[in-house]
């Protein structure tokens, strides 16, 4: 693929809407990818076509993560505050999800992805005293970063949905280092926490064959089961890592020595 058609069946640039949920149904174990900012009125997460189902979370389940101001998001009648950088796990049957709008000057920022699941678990606010939190990397390979495991196996019940968020610590950035593959489950990526001037490179692609993806703030892309998925910025940034597939286990990844990558 050329850049362009790179772009076109990887990149999601312009999923932060005002006030309408947006959103991208991949194919990758059914992962669904989207945001919603809510400014001047509640957004309400309504079915789609595709899944054929009387409301979105009939056989899904979903996890969401706020990188905007504070916001709230009400799920069968049940407020939950998320501050920033929080996270919240719906299960599956959770028939009405709606997102409500908050302070207009820094308006919460609704980021979520959702997958297949095959039973109910009990839906569940993660603050950030909840995630399990790593810290690793190291100054000297520019990848001193603080791993925030939110949406995990140790922390929330889920069926196969995993979420987290990773914060590169000014002067590092490169992320997920060594770079790996899992073909047992697939992975989204969504960049943010960088300044409109700052971008960061994607990698993509199979280890021997790699390609790359300039991405700005508040972008998100794919990363199949195939696929190593890495990135350097211009400056430190955040990112929220969204996993789905046959495992559970964090570790689970076949790494690639940084020397072997074409």
């Amino acid at each position: 693929m050329d850049t362009t058609a790179l772009r076109e069946n990887f990149l999601m640039e312009n999923l932060f809407q005002t006030d309408q949920v947006t959103h991208v149904y991949a194919h990758y174990d059914r992962l669904i990818i989207g945001a919603t900012v809510p400014m001047n009125h509640p957004v309400r997460l309504e079915t789609i076509d595709p899944l054929k189902s009387e409301y979105f979370l009939e056989r899904r389940e979903l996890g969401i993560i706020n990188i905007g101001g504070k916001g709230e998001v009400v799920a069968d009648g049940v407020n939950y505050t998320l501050e920033n950088k929080e996270a919240l796990y719906l299960g599956k049957g959770t028939k009405e999800v709606t997102f409500l709008p908050g302070d207009q000057s820094a308006p919460p920022n609704f980021y979520f992805n959702s997958a297949p699941a095959h039973a109910a678990f009990p839906s569940r606010k993660i603050a950030a005293s909840d995630a399990e939190i790593v810290e690793t990397g190291a100054m000297e390979q520019a990848n001193h970063r603080i791993i925030r495991k939110l949406i995990v196996n140790s922390v929330v019940k889920t069926c196969q949905l995993q979420m987290g968020l990773t914060e590169l610590k000014p002067g590092s950035i490169w992320n997920t280092m060594p770079a790996h593959t899992h073909d047992r489950r697939m992975e989204a990526y969504l960049y943010f926490d960088l300044a409109p001037e700052q971008m960061v490179c994607h990698f993509i692609g199979e280890p021997q064959e790699t390609r790359h993806i300039w991405m700005k703030s508040h972008q998100a892309v794919l990363s199949p089961p195939w696929s190593i998925h890495s990135g350097a910025g211009t400056s430190n940034y955040s990112f929220i890592w969204g996993m789905a597939g046959e495992n559970l286990d964090y570790g689970d990844m076949d790494v690639v020595k940084v020397t072997d990558l074409k």
